[in-house]
């Protein structure tokens, strides 16, 4: 029970990455407070958490806009009393094209949510984070290790993110609290799913040659999974890390080395 009667918030609740920190953190103990804009999602996630006989609060949340980012952490104060951790999982991704084709807007919209969004909310949630020695995770991606083609405006966003999360250690450490990043790579869920089997579809292949051919190269021969990739967010979260901040922790089975 790494965050037992820790108080956590997260950002992007959804059926994916979302959904398994709100239930990885509740495993561990936790409360957690659940922020998105689709409520439906966030009644879905809440009855789980409950299940496992933690508390959930779902505040329909638009991270963009700041009087909605103020009233997420004013109800989890209100209604858990503290604050311990911070998970941005919130992300938007940018039309995906080369650079020179990609409208300068595109990349604005996402560098709002991915990037200053994270900022704001990480602001407004730093003094109740300092009063118990918080912590806060930026889930960012892969992307940061590679220069494909095509991803280069979400290269830019995610690359900022992550000079965003070192500059917060160093200026929310001597208050205590501690900033870490973690980078997945692919994510075996079901977008990833439904990709390999539109892919394994127009090859004319069963899907699971599809997935086997790209963990191929990957060190663990795997993609991993939600739960795993929550599972570290608990590591920074907890005690454990309590000497660790600035970081950024790829959990990708060994597809990327850093």
């Amino acid at each position: 029970m790494l965050l037992q009667d820790k108080v956590v918030i997260i950002s992007g609740i959804g059926p994916g990455l979302g959904r398994s920190l709100a239930l990885r953190c509740a495993a561990a103990g936790a409360d957690v407070v659940l922020a998105a804009r689709t409520p439906s999602r966030l009644e879905e996630v809440a009855e789980e958490v409950a299940a496992l006989g933690r508390r959930a609060v779902a505040v329909r949340t638009d991270i963009t806009d700041e009087a909605s980012c103020r009233r997420l952490i004013d109800t989890a104060l209100a209604e858990c009393g503290r604050l311990d951790g911070l998970v941005n999982n919130a992300f938007s991704i940018p039309p995906l094209a080369d650079l020179a084709d990609t409208d300068p807007d595109g990349i604005r919209a996402s560098i709002e949510t991915n990037v200053l969004a994270a900022l704001r909310l990480t602001t407004l949630a730093a003094p109740a984070l300092a009063e118990h020695g918080g912590s806060v995770v930026m889930v960012n991606s892969t992307v940061l290790r590679h220069s494909r083609r095509t991803f280069g405006a979400y290269k830019m966003s995610k690359a900022a993110l992550l000079a965003l999360a070192q500059s917060l250690a160093t200026e929310l450490g001597p208050s205590g609290v501690r900033v870490n990043t973690i980078a997945p790579g692919y994510i075996w869920a079901d977008n990833l799913k439904f990709y390999f089997k539109h892919l394994a579809k127009e090859r004319g292949v069963p899907t699971r040659q599809v997935y086997e051919e790209t963990a191929a190269d990957i060190d663990l021969r795997r993609l991993p999974e939600p739960d795993e990739i929550a599972d570290t967010a608990v590591f920074l979260l907890s005690p454990l890390a309590r000497a660790v901040t600035g970081q950024c922790l790829d959990v990708n089975c060994g597809e990327f080395h850093h």
